[in-house]
């Protein structure tokens, strides 16, 4: 192994890491040599591959997300809740479903990527409605199992009970707030902005590319089963 490359494979690790844009426009020496240098290439895969990162390329740019159960990259439960704002486990769940739900807005075939220009709250929660409407008529009609059951009526159960707006707000006005389905989606949304995933202009949310670099390499890897749930139906023999 050469130390030179060695030390541009950590040194690249180093930037990504701490969230360092590295592609064309910055840091671009950098991603030349990961783009050119085939020992460099392989020396970062594998320290990435140890430490249970992905490494995404999009529009000549790198972007790194944390690998499923990363408990050093990643945010346990607890820890997502107290970055989101919220206090209960069911609450958890019900973001983690507004934001599978956010992704297919903008993005639903790996095949053939396409984009809108930007989404608003109410987009948001009709995609809910339309989703969890589908999944509970489900519960009646496929085989799914006792937990997927029980987990979608204590998500749709939450979701039904909760006001459009609170008292006296309009869509625009609204905060972010756990008590209505507008404030709900827009804690959500205050969330994948801190991650730089959307940023928002009067009311409109607007994808970031490493929003869509992580999207097109989560379709293609680990599309799943909520997924198949919502757009194919369930069934024994779906994937899971």
């Amino acid at each position: 192994m050469d130390a030179r490359n060695l030390d541009k494979a950590m040194e690249l690790f180093a930037k990504l890491i701490v969230g360092e844009p590295v592609g064309e426009t910055e840091n671009s020496d950098l991603y030349e040599v990961w783009r050119s240098n085939a020992e460099v290439y392989d020396i970062l895969d594998s320290v990435l591959k140890k430490s249970n990162l992905n490494l995404y390329e999009y529009e000549n740019a790198l972007y790194l997300s944390a690998g499923e159960g990363n408990r050093v990259f990643g945010f346990t439960n607890e820890e997502l809740k107290k970055a989101i704002g919220l206090r209960l486990n069911r609450e958890l769940y019900l973001a983690y479903f507004v934001i599978y739900n956010v992704i297919l807005l903008f993005y639903t075939d790996s095949a053939s990527p396409s984009y809108c220009e930007y989404i608003k709250t109410e987009d948001v929660i009709d995609q809910v409605n339309a989703s969890l409407a589908k999944v509970l008529k489900d519960l009646h009609e496929k085989a799914l199992n006792e937990i997927e059951a029980n987990s979608f009526q204590v998500i749709g159960a939450l979701w039904e009970d909760m006001p459009m707006t609170a008292a006296n707000d309009d869509m625009s006005s609204l905060k972010a707030a756990r008590g209505s389905k507008v404030g709900f989606v827009k804690l959500v949304f205050n969330f994948m902005i801190s991650q730089n995933l959307f940023f928002e202009s009067e009311d409109r949310y607007y994808a970031t590319s490493r929003f869509k670099a992580i999207t097109e390499n989560y379709y293609a890897e680990y599309r799943g089963r909520l997924y198949t749930l919502i757009n194919e139906g369930g069934g024994e023999d779906a994937p899971y």
